[in-house]
């Protein structure tokens, strides 16, 4: 814990992930001290300590901290949470809007996927609650800005290596990707909320715009730019089932369907308790490009 005199102590989870980097940026700049969790041996760097392990068998005590952060999987934080004494730490720890967009889903896997993220949202509420611990939950959309996610930066590879993308003519479900810095800034900001118990807040990006308008610009801004072929519906389908056969895209039904509905969330509460003001999605190549290990 803080002692006068001496900077605020953080434990990062997730810290060379894609939202994690940018994190533990934000700490190290106001002046942080931070120890951070890897799987993998990292450089040496001012004000961090690096710990290696894995959550949530290896990742070691929490205790002695002003704040912990999770940018990883919230299902395996919020275990290691619940089981490890970590005094009234304020807490920070991503989930995803997927709690919301597969609860329903026509995929077993992805219900599955929303349920394990259902009862570990819970699980963190109630060991926040237990200890009087602040526990705030952030609820990212379409995250992109790292060159390592799996949505957006899966489409610019994918269109690089055939040099063109296709969508079905109806593609207009509406998006809000939203960028790794504002994602961080929100955490860090999220550090400053008090009170025992978990606050939870969506975090789209700052416009709402549709599923082929998103697509078309990220393949305007790759180097050089990519053909979009907007098919009909039936040909689509077509092309997208030969398309999984031959190996080119494994996106299954569900995520396909999933381009036609709107998935768009209110950032008004994170606006007013965090200050959140998310940037237009205004994307270049080098967002899409893979990070340095």
């Amino acid at each position: 814990m803080t002692t006068p005199g001496h900077p605020p102590r953080a434990l990062l989870y997730g810290a060379s992930g894609q939202i994690g980097r940018r994190v533990l940026a934000d700490l190290r700049a106001r002046g942080w001290r931070v120890v951070a969790l890897s799987r993998e041996e990292r450089p040496a760097m001012a004000g961090v300590e690096w710990r290696r392990g894995v959550l949530p068998d290896s990742a070691g005590p929490g205790d002695g901290f002003d704040a912990i952060i999770s940018c990883g999987p919230l299902d395996l934080f919020s275990h290691w949470y619940a089981c490890t004494p970590t005094g009234d730490a304020r807490v920070v720890a991503f989930g995803s809007t997927s709690v919301h967009v597969k609860a329903d889903s026509s995929d077993p896997g992805e219900r599955d996927v929303a349920a394990r993220l259902r009862l570990a949202e819970t699980r963190l509420a109630d060991a926040a609650l237990a200890r009087g611990a602040a526990a705030t939950l952030l609820r990212p959309t379409l995250v992109y800005g790292a060159g390592s996610d799996r949505n957006l930066t899966r489409i610019a590879t994918l269109a690089r290596r055939h040099g063109f993308c296709i969508l079905p003519h109806d593609a207009r479900g509406l998006r809000q990707p939203v960028h790794v810095d504002d994602l961080a800034a929100a955490a860090v900001a999220a550090l400053s909320l008090r009170g025992p118990g978990l606050r939870a807040y969506d975090l789209p990006g700052g416009e709402t715009l549709a599923y082929r308008e998103m697509v078309a610009r990220v393949l305007a801004a790759l180097q050089p730019p990519v053909r979009l072929l907007v098919l009909p519906g039936p040909v689509f389908a077509l092309a997208a089932r030969l398309a999984r056969v031959t190996g080119l895209h494994d996106a299954g039904a569900a995520v396909l369907a999933r381009m036609r509905q709107d998935l768009a969330f209110d950032a008004g509460p994170a606006r007013e308790a965090l200050g959140y003001a998310p940037r237009p999605f205004l994307p270049d190549a080098a967002m899409f490009d893979a990070p340095p290990r």
